[in-house]
């Protein structure tokens, strides 16, 4: 899709409104995992270092328009090192800006204008402005006042981060190479449904694993015991595999799993075979023979985009054997040079940071529900706005 990017020979004295994700983990203050913060900089240095004033707008959480200190950005830009405004809608202190100064201004969900896309607080946001710059993909499928509603009234571009999502993730779905593996990991079926059946047509191999994959299993009459799963899902599953026949994609499902007698981080790890599973057993991870099989996928791969985790990875080592056994191959083969790694998700990036790969993948995606609507193919609200 051909997007306006900006310019940035053309930003010189000019006030830049930049929305930018910062929708981050914060514990007692402080940042638990900065990647998104630390993505967005490439953009925000080039925008500085060519003379505009530069004003962050970003959310955090959901506060449902109403002022929640918990939910302040303040620590944001006291990690970065910049002047904070605590009112988004605040102009009083642009006057003041020289060129090649930052500011980050409080969470715009503070007001409820904005998830509504107001008009009124869209046009209050972009007052004061010269022009907008998204550079937040991870919010691009959401229609805010601060992601659509500001281009009606704002000369607006993509930044280096927007547009760098766009061209490799669709570099991977336009023009694979082959083999191309997607690994398809998390709790739910239901929320991945059009991922999976658009994977299904372009993939050569589909892995299904975690949850999501003990639902597959339970759709082919595998015990699940006393598990997480869909049983609601079992038609659409077929579905799932019947769309994948049609299109000569295979698709392939956990051969055994991780279980507990109770789901816990420190409940005792036994292996099952699939169909050995007990009815009080719960799965948590899935298996060795899975992962061995999931490494042997790996070796012959050229392309991998991975989404979602197999195991209850927040748990550690115990429960994550899965993903960070997958983790640590697809860096490996990319490493090595063998693949062309895409990772989205924010538990799925966790995992790499878990285990210090993160650096290793071709491209990690700042995107979510972002990254799977974009692979998808649905038209993202904040993309669309930047429309050449």
């Amino acid at each position: 899709m051909p997007i306006r990017k900006v310019d940035y020979n053309s930003v010189h004295g000019k006030y830049v409104l930049l929305r930018d994700d910062f929708n981050v983990q914060i514990e007692n203050g402080k940042i638990v995992d900065a990647f998104r913060i630390d993505a967005s900089m490439p953009t925000i240095k080039r925008l500085i270092s060519n003379g505009a004033r530069v004003v962050i707008c970003a959310h955090l959480g959901r506060p449902k328009g109403q002022r929640d200190e918990t939910l302040s950005l303040r620590p944001i830009a006291e990690y970065m090192n910049i002047p904070f405004v605590d009112d988004c809608l605040k102009k009083d202190f642009l006057p003041n800006m020289k060129n090649g100064d930052v500011v980050l201004m409080e969470n715009l969900r503070f007001y409820i204008g904005e998830e509504e896309n107001d008009d009124a607080f869209a046009r209050q946001l972009a007052d004061g402005f010269d022009m907008y710059v998204n550079d937040a993909f991870a919010v691009s499928h959401r229609a805010a006042a601060s992601t659509v509603g500001v281009t009606k009234y704002l000369p607006s571009f993509a930044g280096d981060l927007l547009f760098g999502e766009i061209e490799n993730i669709s570099r991977v779905l336009e023009n694979p190479e082959h083999p191309f593996v997607a690994f398809v990991g998390g709790a739910k079926v239901s929320s991945k449904i059009g991922v999976l059946k658009k994977l299904v047509t372009i993939a050569d191999k589909v892995i299904v694993g975690g949850a999501m994959g003990t639902t597959f299993n339970f759709a082919f009459g595998a015990p699940v015991g006393n598990s997480l799963y869909e049983p609601e899902m079992a038609d659409t599953v077929m579905e799932i595999m019947n769309i994948a026949k049609q299109n000569g994609c295979e698709v392939l499902l956990p051969l055994d799993k991780g279980v507990g007698k109770t789901f816990d981080k420190n409940a005792k790890r036994e292996n099952r075979d699939l169909m050995d599973v007990r009815d009080d057993d719960v799965i948590i991870d899935d298996g060795d023979k899975t992962i061995e099989r999931n490494h042997k996928v790996l070796a012959d791969a050229k392309t991998v985009v991975w989404n979602g985790t197999f195991g209850m990875a927040e748990w550690g080592n115990v429960w994550g054997r899965a993903s960070f056994a997958l983790a640590r191959d697809l860096a490996h083969f990319t490493k090595m040079g063998k693949i062309k790694s895409i990772v989205g998700g924010g538990e799925t990036v966790a995992a790499l940071d878990a285990i210090d790969v993160h650096n290793d993948m071709t491209y990690v995606s700042t995107g979510g529900g972002a990254f799977l609507e974009f692979i998808e193919g649905k038209e993202l609200p904040a993309i669309k706005a930047l429309d050449k």
